[in-house]
């Protein structure tokens, strides 16, 4: 092992042991891994030795392996698309599975995919879609229509084998999709009940990405530990809360790639993160605090990525239960969030006051309407009139992981606790691991909450319907808000092709959401992440996950 590589490796070995909860084995395992290849970062030309001990200068001419290390603050969840939500997940999916269209590595503009081509019957009902021809999954078995409709029937059918509980499905598609046909083998036609005019937006997001039917087969409940799929990279390994490594699609049907493996590493602490990044331990990293932008810009070796801000960062409540099932309890809050000031102490200025629950990047956005002002007397007199003049105890859920729209989850909900008290709004803040945090909330188990949404296809349906619409209360909806004449509105813009029409809709929409308070929008933040100087060929996405086809390291 070279002077460098050894040095690399105590240094990993001394940032785990100070930041993550995995045992002496990981921590063994970790730097094995580190030992087979040459370390990415400063100083160094990002290509990764192929072979264990391998010595640049003892190399003869082999040739080395050209590996990211994406260091992450938090581990994924699933690897079956399809049972999740989280980011850390979908983040990985990406790169190994693949739904029938894709969106541009910029925007949310639909591009062909698996599926080639598309057509649209006159009456909105029917889509058919041309698939690509001579794909291979992982696995070896054939990509074609019959996989499609086995997909899509297992998302769709509790009665289905692999069946599992899809919750985007039910937030995106609801029960709108009639039937799936396989026409032919590469011809597959999707028959809709009502017209949805976000559906080629939806069919392009991840969790809608094809997996290979015979992998599914095969692990059944646990295929989300072993990913098949047609994408870029193939699923090789995943050590939990440690790191989850795929290796080039030597086959893949978008042409030769510029990396042979990807290893996605879980380190919690942002500081450490960092010193990751800065030590080379790391070639990429997320969750860049907003106040070490600035010094990274300096630095040569580094270059900062600014994911465009397509989020909302929100303060939820459980609006099934008491105390806020009173709607003026909700207002109460409202009136006591000093949004600017979470801003400045949280995000350095790295965002902005939200009052809608998505950006005003997101066509329909309802700018008319006045946000809550910051107003203790106001927020008293609430108190009051919902019948908690006395003060009342609620517990909070703070997010233990930092996201884009949310750096420090615990801290920020500290600094929303300290402004509750004024109001004699007493909170006991709860910080459960990531996977346990998501599924309590989804059972409802909070009275208030700390969460966030990032954008996944660009449409105000994507934000409102799946946020804040009955059907997915319990899902997505995890402040089990329920507004019949919200749903009715949200059905309606699901079904209008005209752009105007469906716009307005979106924007009345929001007035009664704003009024109803089910949560309170604090922030649009702009994330950014940090890369050495050889990674080469990164965009980040709006959407919150890249994939990483373009992406090389090193000359």
């Amino acid at each position: 092992m070279s002077k460098k590589r050894l040095e690399v490796s105590k240094r990993f070995k001394a940032s785990f042991a100070k930041h993550s909860k995995t045992s002496a084995i990981v921590l063994l395992l970790v730097v094995l891994v580190l030992s087979l290849s040459a370390c990415g970062g400063a100083g160094t030309n990002g290509d990764k030795s192929a072979s264990e001990g391998q010595d640049q200068g003892q190399d003869q001419g082999k040739t080395k392996e050209k590996v990211l290390v994406f260091a992450r603050g938090g581990d994924s969840v699933s690897l079956d698309p399809a049972t999740v939500t989280d980011g850390e997940s979908l983040r990985v999916t990406k790169n190994i599975m693949e739904p029938l269209l894709q969106y541009k590595p910029d925007s949310f503009e639909v591009e062909p995919a698996l599926a080639t081509d598309w057509k649209v019957s006159d009456d909105g009902l029917t889509y058919t879609f041309t698939l690509r021809k001579d794909v291979k999954f992982h696995d070896g078995t054939d990509f074609n229509a019959d996989a499609v409709v086995y997909n899509f029937k297992r998302w769709v059918d509790p009665n289905d084998p692999h069946y599992a509980e899809f919750e985007y499905y039910q937030s995106q598609f609801g029960d709108i999709i009639e039937d799936v046909v396989a026409v032919d083998p590469y011809t597959v036609e999707f028959h809709l009940k009502d017209r949805q005019a976000p559906f080629l937006q939806n069919i392009a997001m991840d969790p809608f990405a094809i997996a290979s039917p015979e992998a599914l087969k095969k692990y059944g409940a646990d295929f989300g530990r072993h990913p098949v799929g047609t994408g870029p990279y193939v699923f090789e390994e995943w050590k939990p809360k440690a790191s989850i490594t795929l290796v080039k699609n030597k086959d893949y049907w978008g042409g030769e790639l510029g990396l042979d493996r990807v290893v996605f590493t879980v380190i919690e602490d942002n500081s450490a993160r960092l010193n990751a990044l800065k030590s080379g331990e790391a070639d990429i990293i997320d969750g860049v605090l907003p106040n070490d932008v600035a010094s990274l810009k300096k630095d040569d070796r580094f270059q900062v990525l600014d994911r465009p801000p397509n989020n909302v960062g929100y303060l939820g409540f459980n609006t099934q239960k008491s105390p806020f099932d009173n709607v003026k309890l909700r207002q109460a809050v409202a009136h006591v969030i000093n949004k600017q000031g979470l801003i400045d102490a949280f995000y350095s200025g790295q965002g902005e006051p939200a009052k809608n629950p998505m950006p005003s990047t997101i066509a329909g956005y309802n700018d008319a309407i006045v946000d809550y002002e910051y107003n203790l007397e106001k927020a008293k007199q609430l108190m009051k009139e919902a019948g908690y003049a006395d003060g009342v105890e609620v517990n909070f859920y703070a997010m233990p992981v930092y996201r884009p729209y949310m750096p420090n989850g615990p801290k920020v909900a500290e600094a929303i606790q300290d402004e509750l008290n004024k109001i004699g709004i007493r909170t006991k803040i709860v910080s459960p691991e990531w996977a346990v945090y998501l599924d309590e909330t989804k059972q409802g188990k909070q009275d208030m909450y700390l969460l966030g949404w990032t954008g996944d296809n660009g449409d105000p349906d994507n934000y409102l319907y799946v946020l804040l619409d009955k059907d997915n209360a319990g899902g997505s909806n995890r402040s089990f808000y329920t507004n019949e004449e919200v749903h009715t509105l949200l059905v309606q813009a699901q079904q209008e092709v005209d752009p105007a029409k469906r716009m307005e809709l979106y924007k009345r929409a929001q007035e009664i959401i704003h009024e109803d308070v089910p949560m309170i929008p604090l922030v649009h933040s702009i994330s950014s992440l940090a890369a050495t100087k050889d990674v080469k060929g990164f965009v980040p996405h709006p959407g919150g996950s890249d994939k990483l086809t373009n992406v090389t390291i090193g000359q």
